[in-house]
């Protein structure tokens, strides 16, 4: 049966949780990766939803295993964070979407969902926010600018997005640039730096995440490829055009 297994108890009250799923650039999975590292965030959850492969994650000097998707938590900053070390189907997204909502509604947490704009950058990459529920509110006050063109948030990401708005409740999507082929720090930095700081109240140091650039493309250049091959299953922000 679908469901997140808590694997200790935690004092929340209201937290923010950053979602890292893998998608254009590997933004949302480098900013999510850098929160756990830089804040060593606790193990909090297991994602069992269905449609999510039976693999086994071990990590570097560690014997113990872990299931692919997993929620960390921070409880002194109220911080909750969606890591996943593997891509969800698109054929998944939808029981995905509705087994993770239904946790983090009890949880009352304010979900923030993170995809990638595959297009050329002039500098440093474009950021913006929309959202679902009243959390537009909480853009405006913190100055995130509107989308320049119409679009679209698709693969599981998107489909968080869409079950929030089902269900009429508040999250955000922040959209940034990004380079589509490769891993892509620099916009990964510009979402902790100019979304996710300001939103979820913390203030975490990124020097190092642009700093390691190379050695960051290098440790996920397989995952970039296999996510290239299998562009549908990328959860990623695109325009509309002008027909619609």
């Amino acid at each position: 049966m679908a469901h997140i297994e808590e694997k200790q108890s935690m004092s929340l009250d209201d937290p923010a949780l950053v979602e890292g799923l893998p998608g254009v650039g590997l933004v949302g999975k480098l900013a999510a990766d850098h929160l756990v590292e830089q804040l060593e965030m606790e193990y909090y959850a297991a994602c069992h939803c269905e449609g999510l492969p039976d693999v086994a994650v071990y990590e570097e000097g560690e014997r113990g295993v872990r299931p692919p998707v997993r929620v960390y938590a921070d409880e002194q900053r109220d911080l909750l964070v969606l890591q996943s070390d593997i891509p969800v189907s698109p054929t998944a997204a939808e029981e995905f979407a509705a087994c993770v909502t239904g946790w983090m509604d009890d949880k009352n947490a304010l979900p923030l969902y993170l995809s990638g704009l595959p297009e050329e950058k002039d500098g440093v990459p474009l950021l913006y926010g929309i959202a679902t529920g009243g959390a537009d509110a909480l853009l405006a006050e913190h100055d995130i600018p509107v989308p320049s063109e119409s679009g679209m948030v698709s693969g599981p990401t998107g489909a968080l997005l869409a079950e929030a708005g089902e269900q009429g409740l508040d999250s955000v999507g922040l959209v940034v640039q990004a380079d589509a082929n490769f891993p892509d720090p620099e916009a990964a930095r510009v979402f902790l730096n100019d979304g996710i700081g300001p939103l979820a109240g913390i203030d975490v140091a990124t020097d190092r995440l642009v700093e390691q650039a190379d050695k960051v493309a290098a440790a996920r250049e397989r995952l970039a490829k296999q996510m290239q091959e299998a562009e549908e299953e990328s959860t990623r922000a695109q325009p509309l055009g002008m027909y619609q």
